[in-house]
């Protein structure tokens, strides 16, 4: 199951990839998420770009043909990593989750690039696998509207900071 998002932000790179490092601003949006016991282990330069590593707790209300054999509460290990800008500016990364204990893998890149009117593009292109015999593609189906939620909601988290 694939998932995307493309968003402006009226706000250069810089400023966009400086909430993206932020400590403080990566454990206010995990909250304003619902999840919980929050540990930002990593979060700063990385070589030429940066990395954030995280643990959390997230609470998903799975349907009922997925609670038999996944649990709704787990914890999920997400590393971010950013490259160096490049000649325009733009910046690349990419990101992977890890849900302890659950047959899921999510991972994929993303980009902030200049638009060349002051502001910039956010793009974001995901993968959510779910390895279980019969019914993974289902759960994964499923999971496509959570995850975009999810996706949306950062966005909107984003650019609420950066107009605050």
């Amino acid at each position: 199951m694939s998932f995307s998002g493309d968003r402006t932000y009226d706000a250069p790179v810089e400023a966009v990839i400086a909430l993206f490092v932020d400590p403080d601003v990566v454990r206010s949006r995990y909250e304003a998420a619902g999840d919980r016991d929050i540990e930002i282990r990593e979060c700063g330069p990385d070589g030429d770009g940066f990395v954030i590593r995280t643990s959390r707790t997230v609470d998903v209300d799975l349907p009922g043909f997925a609670r038999r054999v996944l649990k709704p509460t787990n914890t999920m290990v997400q590393v971010d990593r950013w490259g160096p800008a490049d000649g325009d500016g733009a910046r690349d990364g990419d990101f992977a989750i890890e849900v302890k204990g659950a047959p899921v893998k999510i991972d994929g890149t993303m980009r902030v690039a200049p638009t060349g009117r002051g502001g910039c593009r956010h793009t974001v292109q995901g993968k959510l696998e779910v390895k279980i015999p019969l019914i993974g593609g289902r759960i994964a189906g499923w999971a496509e509207g959570p995850s975009q939620q999810r996706l949306d909601a950062e966005y909107e988290f984003h650019r609420a900071r950066l107009h605050a």
